[in-house]
């Protein structure tokens, strides 16, 4: 499972956050400063949140430091500052992405999730019914039967079984699985869309529908 360093000096703000990722899956440590973060921010983090203002070592020392110590760690800095200055700043310092206050909780998990897969941290495992996606071999497990995917394939399967009912755009899909910085079109999408739907097209737990004008959903069957 893995694990979020959520660092925040505002309390209410700290434990909204903690809450989100604990309620969708997540471990989480919090910390209410800098230095805490920097004491809390081990091997065993997957990932740190930060706030850029806080007493004592700020956001952008605490990235610095880290990234000077040689670790790696996917981190997002969250600020109320979001002028392209800041924003440079923060990437300068090594953040792998930036939001601005008020954040939207749901986008938030959205980029969490996405860093955690990119950098291959992404360890748990989603069950739809009888179905089981593990996300650490990229497979597809029901009945003692394994299926291994390739790689976009389980990213595109996972992102939509892990919210069911809920309907996906193509630019949502094609950002968190490709890359917001990619040149994938929606071909190929598509493509990967109906690859899925002849794997799957005898599983009794889930399918995956095409929403006319919006994109895809997985629903249970």
């Amino acid at each position: 499972m893995p694990k979020i360093l959520v660092a925040e000096d505002d309390p209410a703000l700290r434990e909204l956050y903690a809450t989100v990722f604990r309620r969708a899956g997540y471990e989480v440590a919090a910390a209410s400063d800098g230095d805490q973060a920097l004491d809390l921010a081990g091997e065993d983090v997957d990932l740190i949140v930060s706030d850029v203002r806080m007493p004592g070592c700020s956001g952008l020392a605490l990235t610095a430091q880290l990234r000077e110590a040689g670790v790696n760690t996917p981190l997002i800095l969250i600020t109320a500052l979001g002028t392209s200055r800041d924003k440079e700043l923060g990437f300068r310092a090594g953040t792998d992405d930036y939001m601005v206050k008020p954040v939207e909780l749901e986008e938030l998990l959205w980029r969490a999730e996405a860093l955690l897969r990119r950098s291959g941290r992404l360890t748990r495992s989603v069950t739809v019914g009888s179905t089981r996606l593990d996300c650490g071999d990229l497979c597809v497990i029901r009945d003692g039967q394994t299926e291994k995917l390739p790689k976009k394939e389980f990213a595109l399967l996972l992102k939509l079984c892990s919210s069911l009912g809920r309907t996906f755009t193509q630019e949502q899909l094609l950002d968190d699985v490709w890359g917001a910085d990619g040149d994938t079109d929606p071909q190929t999408l598509y493509v990967h869309i109906g690859r899925l739907r002849e794997r799957f097209a005898d599983n009794p737990d889930f399918e995956i529908r095409t929403i006319r004008g919006l994109g895809y959903k997985a629903v249970r069957k």
